[in-house]
C-alpha cells in the first residue's frame, strides 16, 4: 500500500491583526486552495499569526529593565529592555553569552529569547515592538479547532508551529508549541519491531514531526505562508496536547 501525506500552503492570506478570527482566515485560505476540510485533516498555523491575533505585542519603550536584566545585557550585548521582556516570560536562565540568551520559558520550553521575536511584525508609529508567544498555545489550538469543526462539520487537528534551534545541531526546525485533536506524543513501547522484538523506550513526537514538515512550506522570511493544510496523516492513540512534548526538568540530564 502506498503511503502519502499531502501538505498544501494556503494561498492569499492577509496580514493578521490583533483580534482577527483565525478560523475565518483559515477557511478562506482552504477555499482559495480548492479544498474542503474533512475528518482527520490537520491545520498547522505559525505561532506568529496566533500571537498577532491574540495581541501578544509588547512595546519595549514601556519596559523598565531591572538589575538582572542590566547584568545580562552587559554579558550578551542585547538591549536591556529586551532582556527584561525575556526574563518576564521565563522561569530560569539556562545559558548566556555574547549575542545569545537561552532560557526556560514559563511554559517549560527551553529556547532562545523566550521565543520573543522582532522579525515580520509591524512597528507601530516607530515604536520598538516585540511579539511574545501565545499565553497558552494548547488552548489557542483548541479554540481554533472548535471554531473550524463547527464551521465545516468535521473533526480536524490543529498544530501551532514555531521555529526552534537545537543543542548540538545548526539551523532551526519547526516544533509544535500547541496542538489539539491529535496525538502529539505517541508511545510505541511494547509494540514489535521488524523482527518481533518489543520496543522498550520509543516515543514519537508526532506534533513536532508534523510541524517540521509544515515549516518547509512556511519558510522563515517573506514567504507569507503561515497556514498549512495536511491530509493523509492517520493519528492513532488518544489526543495529547503539545505540552506532553516538554521534557520535565527532573528527567532532563543536561540541566
Amino acid at each position: 500500500m502506498v503511503k502519502q501525506i499531502t501538505y498544501t500552503a494556503l494561498p492569499g492570506l492577509p496580514l493578521v491583526e490583533p483580534g482577527d478570527p483565525l478560523s475565518d482566515i483559515v477557511l478562506r485560505g482552504v477555499a482559495e486552495a480548492g479544498l474542503t476540510l474533512a475528518d482527520g485533516d490537520i491545520i498547522v498555523v505559525a505561532q506568529k499569526i496566533v500571537s498577532k491575533s491574540e495581541n501578544r505585542y509588547r512595546d519595549l519603550g514601556d519596559v523598565v529593565p531591572g538589575k538582572r536584566a542590566v547584568e545580562l545585557s552587559a554579558q550578551t550585548g542585547k538591549d536591556p529592555r529586551m532582556i527584561e521582556a525575556i526574563l518576564m516570560e521565563s522561569s530560569a536562565v539556562v545559558r548566556a553569552r555574547p549575542g545569545v540568551i537561552v532560557v526556560e520559558h514559563r511554559l517549560g520550553f527551553v529556547m532562545a529569547n523566550a521565543g520573543i521575536d522582532e522579525s515580520n511584525i509591524p512597528h507601530f508609529d516607530g515604536r520598538q515592538m516585540v511579539l511574545l508567544l501565545p499565553e497558552d498555545p494548547d488552548a489557542s489550538a483548541a479554540r481554533l479547532k472548535a471554531a473550524l469543526d463547527a464551521a465545516c462539520g468535521a473533526s480536524v487537528g490543529v498544530v501551532v508551529n514555531d521555529s526552534f534551534g537545537r543543542p548540538w545541531r545548526n539551523g532551526v526546525v519547526g516544533v509544535a508549541l500547541g496542538s489539539a485533536g491529535l496525538c502529539s506524543l505517541a508511545s510505541m513501547i511494547g509494540t514489535p519491531d521488524l523482527f518481533g522484538r518489543a520496543l522498550r523506550i520509543t516515543e514519537v513526537a508526532i506534533g513536532d514531526e508534523l510541524a517540521a514538515a509544515a515549516s518547509l512550506l512556511m519558510g522563515q522570511g517573506a514567504e507569507r505562508c503561515p497556514v498549512i493544510h495536511v491530509r493523509g496523516w492517520k493519528s492513532s492513540g488518544s489526543h495529547t496536547p503539545a505540552a506532553a512534548l516538554v521534557r520535565p526538568r527532573a528527567s532532563d540530564m543536561f540541566r
